[in-house]
């Protein structure tokens, strides 16, 4: 009776948890001697790493330390890692894995509306009259909410797949939209102008409730669909195709995912997307609004809990929250300018940055371009792995690796993309001597002097501090969840939760202001030396990088990560299914064996990033986003050779 998922579970949920039991399982805390990992007691791990962390700060000052919270830890356990930053630390370099898959969404989001988080429930996937799913695919990504979409094309609700894949949903879709890959901004301008040109705005809401519309008719001049079509790799009537049915169906519902966002300009991608919604009125009404599709179980909550450099809990500024938050600890907070994962690294690499404490992150398998990942984490002086298994970061460059329970074995709470916090509970104990993140944390905490406020004796503890400084979550209690989740926000315990974010207002203000974006095409394009166009993601079966689903059956159903490749070309390179091709880049080279398939456009490849046997990231650039430093996963030059 779940709200979400109504019962149903998806391929990993359903069979990939054997990975708790599994033989290379983490169960006690290792340091490294002479160059090898070893076993020793908890009393020593947590003393290296307290006495490490003093002695860089008192060599070296303050903000040489990054922390790094966990999408697969619960809400508590990030609350506590961020504040052990601030208080323990005094430094704002705190970061969490949202930075390389939705940062730019919630920056994007928060500056347009006000909340950097989905505007609607996913039970609106049911009132939708058309549902626009762009850069996602969501029956392999999102399976659960997937289903959910094609019952409600089954039931006759129109279908928009912009993607530049024929994915499942896109096979189905009234409208494919198949872009090429970093054209997004142009793409979304164009239908922005056939609504214009075809007066398929609404007037009312645009008059009522938002700001530069007479500038923004003017900017999309240079954006029609016939301009655009070449650039794109789109015929123009599609996109007048596109623009039409989402403006004409209501209401109209857009989902969004990584294909969006790990781009050049994906946060300026996700302004483009609210454009659209605002000049149709799909905003603060049933079965619409702008929902990003969320790939981790707390993704959404690491950063909301103030794993983010910028913000605090609940994604209140420093500015704005550095009072309350300073009352609430006892002790002013740092104001310095923190760091992002990304930042973390470069300082790294410039011998800056010293030592860095990552929680249930693999951030060398899955950060952009490993080798300078390489050349930036072996330039630090400390780091500390905290997971359930040796992973790759932990296997080359960790001096001390904590073992961390699974979300089996520990209570506390998540946060979905509907906005929804739940209850987890602790169903076996700790495997080992793991334990829970926050008691770790508590401990180091403990072991560098900070008694005050870290002397809690549980997960709901930590909760009810958390409601005191996170105002729109203060109504949200441990035995109110005992019913079932609830989505804030939530100001107090009378309060049912909200479900439809901006009915009558913006969290921002009345009124919202249309973001004229300017196209501006990424560096990785193809050429002569590089002309094929690399695109990555996920596979139905593994779990991100596969740290623990890898450890599961479910890896006997995709052994490994393939290079997608359209039959022509495939052809031309003179390979067949299973053959191995080297993929370079000017950035470094992976081997992959080939998959053809016709759902990818010539001279355009995709490929699955889970397996550290062949750690496709060697490939990926060093591209970020402009506004929030997200790598661009999703465009790399690269050329083949048959092996």
């Amino acid at each position: 009776d779940a709200p979400v998922n109504k019962g149903h579970l998806c391929v990993k949920g359903r069979y990939a948890h054997q990975f708790v039991h599994a033989d290379d399982r983490l169960k006690t805390p290792l340091i490294r001697r002479n160059g090898v990992l070893e076993p020793c007691t908890w009393d020593e791990a947590i003393q290296t790493v307290a006495s490490e962390f003093a002695r860089i700060q008192s060599q070296y000052g303050l903000n040489r330390i990054g922390v790094l919270g966990s999408a697969r830890a619960p809400n508590e356990d990030n609350y506590l890692a961020q504040k052990f930053a601030r208080v323990v630390l005094q430094t704002n370099n705190v970061d969490c894995c949202a930075r390389v898959c939705h940062g730019p969404t919630a920056a994007a989001m928060k500056v347009m509306l006000g909340t950097g988080a989905a505007t609607n429930s996913l039970d609106d996937i049911e009132l939708a009259s058309a549902i626009l799913v762009i850069g996602a695919n969501p029956t392999e990504n999102h399976p659960v909410i997937g289903q959910r979409i094609v019952q409600a094309c089954r039931k006759g609700a129109k279908l928009i797949v912009i993607d530049p894949r024929k994915t499942e949903l896109a096979l189905l879709a009234d409208v494919h939209v198949q872009l090429r890959p970093g054209t997004n901004v142009p793409l979304l301008n164009a239908m922005a102008f056939t609504m214009f040109q075809e007066n398929l705005v609404n007037a009312d809401f645009l008059e009522r409730r938002t700001d530069g519309l007479a500038s923004f008719r003017e900017f999309v001049k240079d954006f029609s669909p016939e301009s655009v079509a070449e650039r794109v790799g789109v015929d123009a009537e599609i996109i007048r195709k596109a623009a039409r049915l989402y403006a004409c169906s209501k209401p109209a519902m857009a989902m969004h995912g990584l294909g969006m966002t790990e781009h050049f300009q994906g946060t300026e991608g996700i302004q483009c997307l609210v454009n659209l919604a605002l000049l149709t009125g799909n905003i603060g009404i049933p079965g619409a609004g702008i929902n990003p599709l969320r790939g981790q179980n707390n993704v959404q909550g690491s950063a909301h809990m103030g794993c983010e450099p910028s913000n605090l809990t609940g994604f209140v500024s420093i500015p704005d929250g550095k009072e309350r938050f300073s009352l609430a600890w006892g002790t002013k907070i740092p104001e310095t300018p923190g760091l992002n994962l990304m930042q973390m690294l470069d300082a790294g690499g410039r011998g800056e940055l010293k030592s860095m404490w990552i929680i249930g992150y693999d951030v060398l398998q899955t950060n952009p371009s490993i080798e300078t990942t390489r050349q930036e984490m072996a330039n630090m002086e400390f780091i500390v792995v905290q997971d359930m298994f040796l992973n790759e970061t932990a296997r080359e460059f960790a001096h001390i690796v904590l073992p961390a329970a699974s979300s089996f074995e520990r209570d506390g709470t998540f946060m979905n993309a509907e906005r929804r916090v739940q209850r987890v509970r602790a169903a076996i104990p700790p495997v080992g001597d793991s334990k829970p993140d926050w008691v770790i944390i508590q401990d180091v905490a403990k072991a560098m002097g900070s008694q005050n406020g870290f002397d809690f004796k549980s997960e709901e503890e930590i909760w009810e501090e958390i409601r005191t400084v996170w105002l729109p979550g203060s109504g949200i209690s441990y035995s109110r969840l005992e019913h079932g989740g609830i989505q804030w926000p939530c100001p107090n315990e009378d309060h049912p939760g909200t479900k439809i974010l901006h009915k009558e207002r913006f969290t921002s203000g009345d009124r919202a202001a249309l973001q004229e974006i300017p196209y501006l095409p990424t560096s990785e394009q193809a050429n002569a030396e590089f002309p094929f166009l690399l695109n990555t993601g996920r596979t139905l079966y593994q779990f991100n990088s596969a740290t623990m689903t890898d450890r599961t059956k479910n890896k006997q159903l995709r052994p490994n990560d393939t290079l997608d490749i359209h039959p022509l070309d495939a052809q031309r390179l003179g390979v067949i299914n299973g053959d191995k091709v080297r993929v370079s880049s000017k950035y470094g080279s992976a081997i992959l064996p080939v998959r053809i398939d016709n759902g990818v456009r010539q001279k355009e490849l995709f490929a699955t990033f889970h397996s550290r046997d062949i750690l496709l990231n060697l490939v990926t650039s060093h591209v970020r986003d402009r506004k929030t430093g997200t790598p661009e996963f999703k465009v790399t030059a690269v050329q083949l050779e048959k092996i």
